[in-house]
């Protein structure tokens, strides 16, 4: 059906452009497709493809009105390489910024054909999410970041970083994509930090991302998104509220987020204990019991990939939880009770001698800061979507576990309906939220800067 479609087609178009504008009604009662049922029509132009159908909207006004038709278009962006759930995040949630904007029931009023055309020719931009321990970086139009750097090693603490650090380290980055910083668009996260409520912590934010933007623009870079990385682990999951808890390299951060923006007010809870310290803790473990464990790096290839976290402490002591890994180029460890014992030690700081809030506590407390600010507003209950960031937050079980803790803390009717979400794309979900942003069709005009709009407008912006 779609070949004769094709040269029907060809022939109408050719006869079109031979003939004076007011022979249109005249070839629009002699063709032969006028006859068929508009689902017909519409079923052939989806067979078509979406460059074809939209090169079809030339031939009559009636072809125009049928290949705008958004139930088209729909069907074509639902074939795109992108679930279709992200996209639909995306070009109603995302489409307006960082005010966000629509609710998906309002997809059927955007339109769908100018949509896809914006979103056939991505920017490609650069994606660096500055992790505290490690940064992932690389093209959004790959499925997965180029490459990783160890950042605290490598950089230094990039938390409050220096002119000359921020030179050095996006420097060595585009030198690494072996990249021209002048060619792309950058969507770069911000690290969780600075979150009080403070005009302390208010000045050293705006300090950072004024020196993130001076170094960027003075690298010549075209336009840079800076977001938060908490906010972009939150997008990753299709959310723009919710509570996200980020264990980074030293810390971990309870963020408050709301409509896409940190809840400051509200107040950002941070537990003094990261990922290095459970490394460090298993490596105490297994060198207690005289195994000779190597490397750091070692000792996290066996937390990642043996430790979990316990849904019953007490009931876990007393089973054989004994598994081994080999490690390439130093043999084969086997763990018994430190696989769920590393885990523990965030719900129970004491037992690796650290005086702390358990991951639980915190998450409680911050809660119960969002019900009294939430009080009397009509968007209740946005708290009770409890999102996981960083990479020891992908340890087995512990979504399952903090759920169960926090519903015994927390009263019933704060408690209900709540959620706790694993890291939607692991240890890595802060660059796909930053990936999702940069393929949304407004990206350029609705969420970068440029370097013009950067001297004129940032005080006013981010104040």
């Amino acid at each position: 059906m779609a070949l004769i479609f094709r040269k029907v087609w060809s022939s109408m178009v050719v006869g079109r452009s031979n003939a004076h504008d007011s022979m249109e009604p005249q070839l629009q009662s002699m063709s032969p497709l006028h006859q068929l049922p508009l689902d017909v029509i519409l079923l052939v132009f989806k067979f078509l493809g979406p460059k074809e159908a939209a090169r079809a909207c030339l031939v009559c006004r009636m072809w125009r009105a049928m290949i705008s038709d958004n139930q088209v278009w729909m069907f074509f962006l639902q074939n795109c390489r992108e679930s279709w759930e992200t996209i639909l995040f995306q070009e109603t949630i995302l489409r307006s910024g960082y005010s966000l904007g629509l609710s998906p029931s309002s997809f059927h009023e955007l339109p769908l054909m100018q949509i896809y055309g914006q979103r056939a020719e991505p920017s490609g931009a650069i994606i660096i999410d500055c992790g505290s321990g490690y940064c992932k970086y690389g093209w959004s139009k790959y499925p997965c970041p180029s490459a990783r750097a160890a950042t605290f090693m490598e950089f230094g603490n990039m938390e409050s970083p220096t002119y000359s650090a921020l030179r050095h380290f996006f420097s060595t980055i585009y030198t690494r994509m072996q990249v021209k910083p002048l060619v792309r668009p950058i969507v770069v996260s911000t690290p969780i930090c600075h979150c009080d409520d403070t005009d302390s912590a208010k000045a050293a934010g705006r300090q950072m991302l004024q020196t993130m933007y001076s170094v960027l623009f003075d690298m010549n870079v075209p336009a840079v998104c800076a977001i938060d990385q908490a906010v972009l682990a939150l997008y990753a999951a299709r959310c723009t509220s919710g509570i996200v808890i980020n264990i980074g390299f030293q810390n971990t951060s309870i963020v408050p987020i709301l409509h896409g923006r940190v809840m400051r007010e509200i107040g950002v809870e941070v537990i003094g204990q990261g990922a290095l310290r459970l490394t460090s803790f298993l490596a105490e473990q297994i060198r207690q019991r005289g195994i000779p464990c190597g490397s750091m790096y070692t000792v996290r290839t066996l937390k990642e990939n043996l430790c979990y976290v316990a849904l019953d402490y007490e009931a876990e002591l007393c089973k054989d939880t004994s598994a081994s890994l080999e490690v390439p180029g130093e043999g084969l460890f086997m763990l018994s009770k430190e696989r769920f014992q590393t885990g523990e030690l965030l719900f129970r700081p004491p037992n690796g001698g650290m005086r702390a809030m358990g991951l639980h506590q915190a998450v409680a407390l911050c809660m119960e800061h969002c019900v009294a600010y939430d009080k009397g507003a009509s968007d209740d209950g946005w708290y009770k979507t409890i999102v996981l960031a960083g990479g020891t937050s992908c340890l087995a079980g512990l979504p399952e576990r903090l759920e169960k803790e926090l519903f015994v803390l927390l009263p019933p009717s704060v408690a209900e309906g709540l959620k706790v979400f694993p890291p939607p794309y692991g240890a890595e979900s802060a660059w796909f939220g930053a990936k999702i942003v940069s393929n949304v069709s407004t990206f350029c005009e609705a969420w970068c800067i440029n370097k013009k709009q950067f001297r004129q407008q940032f005080h006013n912006r981010f104040l």
